[in-house]
């Protein structure tokens, strides 16, 4: 029976696999461009999470090496970072994408964590 359950949810597993190759080249390519633009992180206080975004050209500034590291270095340093924060809404055509919402300060007293953040949709990168 077991075994049963297990080849059933393989197989899901596979599926799901192969239809999402599948639609990459006829139409989500752009979006999966546009998530590669943005590095989105979860950076944990005390109180609250919240999801932020640095552009591959803020990530470069940040230094070599691996990206939470090197922001949490960064924040350590100055202090204080301002950078986007991101959340979920309608994109264009109605589909839900991960956008920037407003610019917000991170203090280096209030982290008590940053970890990076696997977006579940596309990323808009924020404009300008």
């Amino acid at each position: 029976m077991t075994a049963l359950i297990l080849r059933q949810a393989n197989r899901r597993r596979i599926l799901a696999s192969l239809a999402a190759a599948a639609v990459v080249p006829f139409g989500l390519a752009p979006a999966l461009a546009e998530t590669a633009a943005v590095t989105l992180f979860n950076v944990v206080g005390p109180r609250d999470t919240i999801v932020v975004g640095l552009t591959a050209a803020e990530v470069a500034g940040l230094g070599a090496g691996n990206p939470v590291e090197a922001l949490a270095k960064t924040i350590a340093a100055r202090g204080q970072m301002t950078v986007w924060q991101y959340g979920v809404r309608r994109g264009d055509g109605g589909a839900l994408v991960i956008a920037p919402t407003a610019k917000v300060a991170l203090m280096a007293a209030g982290i008590v964590r940053i970890e990076p953040y696997r977006a579940a949709h596309p990323v808009v990168a924020p404009q300008g």
